[in-house]
């Protein structure tokens, strides 16, 4: 159930999360750890609260029992209880009333407790430094439990006993979250163990026995309670599924959490049972899935028995070869023989040299020596093969006819918007109302062509020998729409949107394109 609660979780809330680990990545990360584990023997005795005194107190509680706990001055377990503060593991709280003394009333008098998150991330690590390979199993006789379970919570639900309905319920959910624990650890270590048996061949051999009969017994108590499980379960959900979920909702004493919460809560631990034993549709429950991975399992170590039998009946096997090795090394003569015997053995003499042109063949000098000049990189397949790498043949070009469709759809639209703006800005003009985006869009690229177009005459004033360039007026047209920028000693201003636009000099007057043409013959 954690794990899908923390599928929902976002990236900031897991970078806020993962902080409460940070005091084991730092380099006195074990005193952290002590500390921590002074807090929490406080904690147990019921003092919720520590000032930094009691925890070196008990820290030197620790050290004279555990020879690995260290000696922490006060001034620096105070400062790494104010870095476990930072990081969240710790809440730190000002108490005046601990001050003896008006001198340590002026100072600081911080106590701290575990914040609840920061308990979570300390009992993790301990689980972790405190896992050992030996515990792990597969227990056949969870099954038994799990029927009698069904069997009294379909009872309770049927009877309307609210309290008997989530003990049950809640003991199925610890069941199952206990069974799934068990499986991925057991099956996570019996993959270390297949996979390191060059070393520890003589224990796997010793445990091999022990190791078939328990996946053996496991999987034929599965085998056995399997039907019977499935039809338990089919067998509780017929007395009320919705009844069985609201007594469990409603005998919960989660204070923090309202009804409908609780009654989601105990729906998905339900569907998790579910899915642990009752079939639908033909899908494979859980507890089938795990019986096939423990089938492939037994399949594994009958394979690596054989192949540990034969190499020991052969009597050479990688250990034998490196023990006669170093055998070898250690009765040679001089240093110079034992480095020859053992170039020759990992081949470590022959010379694997590998050169490609730099990119800039001006920038180093022929003559300069390979240890002055600058590395270049180096393709892997290059590397390893000694063949230059390639692309391979080009792939053929991907025609998304559904993505091209979309594209000319909306090309199409966007003409039409155009077309609209142009057709609103020659029947409503461009100074008397407000612009929207399209219509802006369109003025300021028929604005920018007649600009581009304009031309300057220059002229010679009586009053002054200087010669005058004056702007004449500009006309451009654009997908049927003609502008024409008029001189206008006043100037004009276009609102839009998003502000006003200024033409100093110039008026703007619009007019479809046939009246361009128009005009034109007119003049003739």
């Amino acid at each position: 159930m954690a794990e899908r609660r923390a599928l929902d979780l976002d990236a900031l809330a897991v970078s806020d999360r993962f902080r409460l680990f940070n005091f084991t990545r730092r380099d006195d990360h074990v005193t952290y750890l002590w500390v921590l584990r002074s807090v929490d023997r406080l904690r147990e005795v019921h003092q919720v609260q520590v000032g930094a005194d009691e925890v070196e107190s008990t820290l030197r509680e620790l050290a004279a029992n555990h020879a690995e706990a260290p000696e922490v001055p006060a001034q620096g377990l105070r400062h790494r209880l104010d870095e476990l503060a930072t990081d969240g593991v710790l809440h730190r709280f000002d108490d005046a009333s601990r001050a003896g003394t008006l001198a340590s009333y002026r100072n600081r008098q911080s106590v701290y407790q575990f914040s609840e998150l920061g308990y979570r991330a300390y009992h993790a690590v301990e689980n972790l430094l405190g896992a050992r390979v030996e515990d792990v199993n597969l227990s056949r006789l969870v099954f038994s439990d799990v029927l009698e379970d069904l069997g009294a919570l379909a009872e309770a639900n049927r009877t309307g006993r609210v309290e008997d309905v989530y003990r049950r319920l809640s003991r199925l959910d610890a069941v199952m979250e206990d069974m799934g624990r068990r499986s991925a650890q057991f099956h996570v270590t019996l993959g270390e163990i297949l996979r390191s048996t060059e070393a520890s061949s003589e224990v796997f051999l010793r445990h091999k026995n022990a190791l078939l009969v328990h996946m053996s017994d496991f999987m034929a108590e599965l085998d056995r309670y399997l039907p019977r499980l499935d039809r338990a379960v089919h067998e509780v959900e017929a007395t009320g599924l919705s009844t069985l979920l609201s007594r469990a909702a409603e005998a919960d004493e989660r204070l923090f959490m309202d009804r409908t919460e609780r009654l989601e809560d105990w729906s998905r631990r339900w569907w998790a049972v579910r899915a642990w034993f009752a079939s639908e549709s033909g899908s494979p429950t859980r507890a089938a899935e795990l019986g096939q991975a423990t089938r492939t399992a037994v399949s594994g170590v009958v394979a690596l028995l054989r192949q540990i039998t034969e190499a020991q009946r052969g009597g050479v096997n990688r250990s034998t070869q490196l023990r006669h090795l170093a055998a070898w090394v250690f009765d040679t003569p001089d240093d110079g023989a034992a480095h020859a015997l053992m170039g020759a053995a990992f081949n470590s003499r022959s010379a694997r040299h590998l050169g490609v042109a730099h990119e800039d063949g001006d920038e180093f000098a022929p003559t300069d020596s390979w240890h002055d000049a600058a590395g270049v990189e180096v393709s892997v397949t290059l590397f390893r093969s000694d063949r230059s790498p390639n692309h391979g043949v080009p792939k053929p070009v991907r025609r998304d006819t559904g993505a091209r469709s979309e594209l000319r759809r909306r090309q199409t639209e966007d003409r039409e918007a155009e077309r609209a703006s142009a057709a609103r800005l020659v029947s409503e003009g461009a100074h008397q109302r407000v612009l929207d985006d399209s219509d802006t869009k369109v003025l300021l690229r028929l604005v920018t062509k007649a600009l581009e177009s304009r031309s300057v005459s220059y002229t010679r004033r009586d009053t002054s020998p200087a010669v005058v360039g004056l702007l004449k007026s500009a006309t451009a047209d654009d997908a049927g729409t003609l502008i024409r920028l008029v001189r206008d000693e006043r100037g004009s201003t276009v609102r839009t949107s998003q502000g006003r636009i200024h033409l100093p000099g110039f008026r703007v007057e619009l007019a479809p394109r046939a009246a361009r043409t128009t005009a034109r013959k007119g003049n003739r």
